[in-house]
């Protein structure tokens, strides 16, 4: 069954005919319509918003093309991602528009308008040029969450280099290897960034990458501090670099599958996959996306509280938000430093219309109790957003009513990298239907996405399956830099002819999606098979509980049971007593089996610093004594060592492979 609203939700609240926020869209009831049109006509349905949406220097000649699963999206057409962005707005009233409000930790705050970024961007696009790069080179961006961020992507893109965004918390062998992979001939960086209070040396990081990459022949850096280290051979400064006016150059004109980014995978089982997105497809897939899920207008303020250096930065902090003229908040540090009011005052002070953040970080808040968001002016939000993983429903309804004073919308989006933009997520400019706190509802028109058994059937309602997309769609990857078999096998092989996302998704009798965690995190406990995220979702919904991680532990009788690491919400005090009762609830909401072996109290899970939970790194620490893989994105070592410690005290209990390491 999906899962349930908590029981104290206020229903009535969740009706749509009930939410003050319906009667801001004009929209509404189109949905059905273009979910309709979709369905007949694919091509002309993506067509028609691409033409609709898009500045094309040579219109394509045909919509979709290719061979399954080398698809190929607006075939014959030549555009450029810079000019859709910002040239095109350079003439118009968008020009002296707000593209982002900008502040750091320490306060600094500046403002940046879209004739300010587009200036900036042809600056740096043509010292680029004047030095010799082109579209036939590749990139990497190691910055932090700055101005010159975009600037720096939008310029590449202006010269039609792809690049990849590496985030600024990876190591240098983390950085060598994606160069190295892209044989990249620039890097672009910065000095230092800044996180919770401390300078991260950026630059010495990325000369120790680069003394790894031998394609490497040029490093532009920021300097952002008033005693900057020496330039050392093939280093130049980016602000005597823009400072020397080159000759002025054109965008040039790509063809529509060209590439425009890459992003790495995690690696955390194996090599990094380099997911590559093209141009066309993936704006256009952006501009529905903003239109339908966001529809900012010009007094909007989007503050999407992720990082550039991940894909939930890149299509709705920078290309998204610039393709519909928005206006964005971007925010360099932790959302929590240096207090946990950091979040609401940005809210406040921008005025901010629309939240987009992850369900991690909302637990973070939640955690702090409701006083803090009640002494906040939040009342030009008008649209909440959740991505990155599935929401609880109780967090969910926190959201709502306490962020969201109850009158705002949620979008539960779902999507992933390779996705390159929203794939399923309630679309309030389109559709009055009513929203259900934990479920991402509907896939988007134009968008096919599917429940399947094992054996490839699809599976009835309530009964849970493996998610699956059935048809192209625009934002859809390309494929995987170098390496088209792995592409093959990784996402079109577990059921011919329909792309696998690795997710486990359940479809309740009103038809919403409700997505349940990867399929690999996954519990088999005495033949029974458990999303992690279930579990999860159960503990989430006891008052005392902030968070929660779940992992599977060899047993020899059932072969794995679950353990639970939970972090309580303030005031709540760990005792012997609430583990036994926090697994009691389990075992009633979901049944015997899913009942936590051991309920573990921490003060804090480790988290990546984009906020998601590392789980893999639980489950290491607990099954092993040791984490395992990359620990570069870690956002506080001392994390580990506070699960190491719980699990320490119950090690001989835990684990029989703990005993041997």
């Amino acid at each position: 069954m999906a899962p349930a609203p908590p029981e104290e939700a206020p229903e009535e609240l969740l009706r749509a005919d009930r939410l003050p926020f319906e009667r801001r869209y004009s929209w509404s009831g189109r949905f059905a319509r273009l979910r309709q049109e979709a369905r007949s006509d694919l091509e002309g349905f993506w067509g028609g918003i691409a033409r609709r949406e898009l500045r094309w220097e040579r219109p394509f000649d045909r919509v979709l093309g290719g061979t399954p699963p080398e698809y190929r999206w607006f075939e014959g057409g030549e555009l450029n991602a810079a000019v859709n962005c910002l040239e095109r707005h350079h003439s118009t009233a968008t020009a002296h528009r707000v593209a982002y409000y900008w502040e750091g930790e320490d306060g600094s705050r500046r403002t940046v308008s879209y004739a300010d970024l587009y200036e900036r961007v042809r600056r740096l696009a043509s010292a680029l040029a004047e030095r010799g790069f082109g579209r036939s080179d590749r990139a990497a961006i190691y910055l932090p969450m700055v101005p010159e961020l975009p600037v720096a992507m939008l310029a590449l893109a202006y010269l039609g280099i792809p690049f990849t965004v590496v985030f600024s918390g990876f190591s240098a062998e983390a950085l060598a290897h994606r160069m190295n992979d892209l044989d990249a001939r620039l890097l672009l960086t910065a000095e230092v960034g800044f996180r919770r209070g401390k300078e991260v040396p950026l630059l010495a990081t990325a000369r120790a990458a680069a003394a790894q990459c031998e394609h490497l022949e040029q490093v532009i850096v920021l300097r952002r501090t008033a005693n900057p280290p020496a330039l050392q051979e093939r280093e130049l400064d980016w602000g005597e670099l823009l400072a020397h006016r080159s000759p002025p150059v054109e965008p040039v004109p790509l063809p529509s599958a060209h590439p425009l980014f890459l992003l790495y995978s995690s690696g955390t089982t194996g090599t990094p996959k380099g997911i590559v997105h093209g141009t066309a497809g993936y704006l256009t897939h952006l501009a529905a996306t903003m239109r339908w899920v966001f529809d900012p207008g010009p007094v909007d303020v989007l503050w999407c509280a992720a990082d550039v250096g991940w894909v939930t930065g890149h299509s709705y902090i920078v290309f998204g938000p610039l393709l519909c003229g928005a206006t964005s908040v971007l925010y360099e540090g932790a959302l929590d430093y240096p207090g946990p009011a950091r979040v609401y005052e940005i809210l406040e002070r921008y005025r901010v219309s629309e939240l987009y953040t992850s369900p991690t970080a909302l637990r973070s808040l939640r955690r702090q109790g409701d006083e803090l968001a009640g002494s906040h002016d939040l009342g030009a939000l008008r649209l909440l957003g959740s991505v990155g993983e599935p929401i609880n429903p109780s967090v969910w309804e926190w959201y709502f009513r306490v962020i969201g004073a109850g009158r705002c919308p949620i979008v539960d989006t779902w999507w992933q990298t390779e996705t390159g933009g929203i794939m399923v997520s309630p679309v309030p400019a389109l559709d009055s239907r009513p929203l259900k706190p934990g479920s991402a509802t509907l896939a988007i028109p134009g968008v096919d996405v599917a429940v399947l058994r094992d054996n490839g059937t699809e599976c009835p309602a309530g009964e849970r399956g493996l998610a699956v997309i059935r048809q192209p769609w625009p934002g859809m990857l390309l494929g995987l830099w170098n390496d088209p078999e792995r592409y093959r096998s990784t996402y079109w092989s577990r059921f011919p002819g329909v792309y696998y996302t690795g997710d486990y998704a359940v479809r309740d009798a009103d038809g919403y999606l409700w997505f349940l965690g990867r399929a690999d995190e996954v519990l088999k406990v005495a033949g029974h098979r458990i999303g992690t995220a279930e579990v999860e979702g159960a503990l989430l919904q006891h008052p005392a509980v902030a968070e929660a991680a779940v992992c599977a532990v060899p047993d020899d009788l059932k072969g794995e049971v679950p353990v639970a690491v939970v972090v309580l919400r303030s005031g709540a005090l760990a005792s012997p007593t609430l583990a036994e009762e926090l697994a009691e609830m389990v075992g009633g909401r979901i049944g015997k089996f899913a009942r936590p072996h051991r309920v573990l109290f921490v003060g804090r899970l480790p988290r990546t610093r984009s906020g998601k939970i590392m789980r893999r790194v639980v489950r290491g620490v607990i099954v092993h004594g040791k984490e395992l893989g990359d620990l570069s994105t870690l956002e506080e070592e001392a994390s580990v060592e506070e699960v190491r410690a719980a699990a320490d005290s119950l090690a001989g209990d835990l684990a029989p492979s703990r005993a041997t390491r």
